[in-house]
């Protein structure tokens, strides 16, 4: 049952990654407006939709995020001269006191000058709309040089406005990679300041996704496993095999999580998450010890055999609680869209409830048996003591 569990709501996860990909395709506008178009950002949970006029040299663009809080932000930015922030021309919006949206203009000339005015490009037709927790910015530009193929994007969220000034943005890796190259041509962008960038959002997706399915799912699964169903006699030994399967499955997608939290350590200089590096070590030691467990599982009736059960359940009990742990530390790291964050606790919660429905059914199996061995019949050879 867990198995067949887990393949759903793998291949439910699977569908989900599939059908995210193409989320800016079935955005409509309330105008009814069409663009040439359309990219997911690769951070942020951004999206940008576009159309160029080469005759008139302009860019008609809408770009739509969700601020990280209601009261936030969300911002678009063109760099006519760099890749990063500093440099950008900004269209940053936010939800006045009145409830209506404002467009204004920042000209970025470093990270510590953010002043609000004329950006280095005509910006035409701007305004800005909310919906479904989605802010929204249109506006048409005239691009900086004629004849223009790709320009630098910068785009990013924030918290708050206080006097019509935005608050700083957070510094994790999704606002920090929230930049690359707009090709204007051809449709397509690069995240991240370029192709090397969209490709470390890559494999933190795929280091987050390994380690959820293996340390977050998996391991539980195999745990839930050994625990319940070696209770019932017909499920022996098909309950250690399965127990096994999952645990070894469990490693080997997990050491390779790891591996790709090791790389991505290694390409980020300066970028350190001690608690959630610590914890990956600590899992990948711990899991080491306990599959090689397997290798030196004495016999039921070895004298060593209780003591080799107090270590390889005690590992056990502790790789659930720091894989879990160390999920919830990779999604708070990540900041992906809210729905994977619930989606997870949702698995998680399942299989919670599984496990308190199984021990209850094993503690009612093991008191029935207690019961029928305390009320066995006396033997014909045994008298009763007489009264």
């Amino acid at each position: 049952m867990a198995s067949i569990f887990f393949i759903l709501t793998l291949s439910t996860l699977l569908t989900t990654i599939t059908q995210a990909q193409l989320t800016c395709t079935t955005q409509k506008f309330t105008n009814n407006k069409l663009y040439n178009h359309c990219n997911d950002l690769p951070s942020l949970n951004s999206y940008l939709h576009w159309s160029l006029n080469p005759s008139k040299n302009t860019l008609s663009i809408a770009f739509l995020a969700k601020p990280s809080s209601d009261s936030g932000w969300v911002a678009w930015a063109i760099n006519p001269t760099g890749e990063g922030m500093a440099g950008a021309q900004a269209l940053l919006a936010y939800k006045a006191s009145n409830g209506s949206m404002v467009v204004k203009t920042y000209n970025i000339s470093s990270y510590s000058s953010i002043v609000e005015g004329k950006l280095a490009f005509d910006v035409k037709d701007r305004r800005g709309e909310y919906s479904d927790g989605m802010m929204k910015i249109f506006a048409t530009i005239v691009l900086p040089k004629n004849g223009m193929t790709s320009v630098n994007q910068v785009w990013q969220v924030g918290p708050s406005v206080s006097d019509g000034f935005p608050a700083k943005h957070a510094f994790q890796p999704a606002n920090l990679g929230a930049k690359g190259k707009l090709d204007l041509l051809s449709g397509q962008s690069s995240g991240g300041g370029g192709s090397g960038g969209n490709s470390r959002n890559k494999k933190r997706n795929i280091h987050g996704i390994l380690n959820a399915v293996s340390w977050g799912i998996l391991f539980p699964i195999g745990i839930i496993i050994a625990r319940y169903l070696r209770t019932f006699p017909s499920a022996d030994p098909a309950w250690f095999y399965l127990h096994a399967f999952c645990q070894v499955s469990a490693y080997a997608i997990g050491v390779a999580g790891w591996g790709t939290g090791l790389k991505l350590g290694s390409e980020s200089k300066g970028v350190t998450y001690s608690t959630h590096r610590n914890i990956g070590i600590t899992l990948f030691c711990l899991a080491t010890v306990q599959v090689f467990a397997l290798f030196l599982r004495p016999n039921k009736d070895h004298k060593f055999r209780f003591y080799w059960n107090i270590y390889h359940h005690g590992i056990g009990y502790a790789i659930l609680v720091l894989g879990i742990l160390n999920v919830f530390k990779g999604l708070d790291i990540l900041s992906p869209e809210s729905k994977w964050r619930t989606a997870y606790i949702i698995v998680i919660s399942t299989l919670g409830a599984i496990a308190l429905l199984l021990e209850v059914i094993t503690w009612i199996v093991t008191l029935k048996r207690k019961s029928s061995k305390s009320t066995k019949p006396y033997d014909n050879k045994q008298q009763p003591l007489a009264p």
